[in-house]
């Protein structure tokens, strides 16, 4: 019989929980040394359970759990460190990294460098940092970290990309040369200063979303994105 593990007060997030019974929650929690599990949290449904206040995305805690097998029993939570509160205008983005971790993230594979840039991306969406740019970044490192590093500096033949030539990003291939109306086309500029974490020129910043976003569908492989769907949705509705 596979021997009962115990752990203290590991960092983690609450990615998703969803209800179990009338007063018990099953958590999908982030964590930094034991990667992305699921926790059986009993009793801790209702406004008088002691952990309902804790179990909520986006606030850093220490878990401590017990149990055989994939799905343990949450023992413990408590806050670690501040619980800063995304503005409301950015719970969706926060939402939309937690669908990405649940979707591209290995059950029981620990990564402490994603659990790190997902940290600071929510310090980031918390402050004064840019949306667009924080999320970006994210993407970027969180496909380098699950092996889908991009190739941002050669085409796929290996040629240099070039400043002012446009080109068509392809997941498998890597860049290939176009022409600056063709369909997905993005700037060499763009291209480089992806490469170099550098996303204050909103045509980069524009281009980088092109080319994240076919790197990700690759990756995802034909999985939809809830949070993608309800974001488009409320475009309409704040240009009204």
């Amino acid at each position: 019989m596979k021997e009962a593990r115990r752990v203290w007060l590991t960092p983690a997030y609450v990615l998703h929980h969803h209800a179990y019974r009338e007063t018990s929650r099953i958590v999908e929690a982030f964590t930094a040394d034991h990667g992305r599990l699921s926790l059986f949290a009993r009793g801790a449904a209702g406004p008088k359970a002691r952990l309902a206040p804790l179990l909520r995305p986006f606030q850093r805690l220490l878990l401590s759990w017990s149990g055989r097998g994939e799905a343990c029993r949450l023992v413990d939570a408590e806050l670690d460190g501040p619980a800063p509160a995304l503005p409301p205008r950015r719970l969706m983005s926060g939402f939309y990294l937690n669908e990405l971790l649940l979707k591209l993230t290995v059950r029981g594979d620990p990564n402490p460098a994603i659990f790190e840039a997902y940290a600071g991306t929510l310090r980031a969406l918390a402050g004064d940092g840019e949306e667009a740019a924080s999320l970006r970044r994210f993407e970027k490192r969180l496909l380098g970290e699950i092996g889908y590093g991009l190739q941002l500096t050669r085409t796929g033949e290996g040629r240099p990309i070039e400043p002012t030539m446009y080109y068509r990003f392809q997941p498998d291939k890597g860049p290939e040369a176009c022409v600056a109306d063709a369909p997905g086309a993005v700037y060499g500029r763009s291209l480089a200063d992806l490469a170099d974490d550098l996303l204050e020129d909103p045509r980069s910043l524009r281009d980088a979303k092109r080319v994240l976003r076919a790197a990700l569908d690759a990756c995802l492989d034909g999985r939809a994105l809830a949070t993608r769907r309800i974001m488009a949705g409320l475009r309409p509705r704040e240009r009204g």
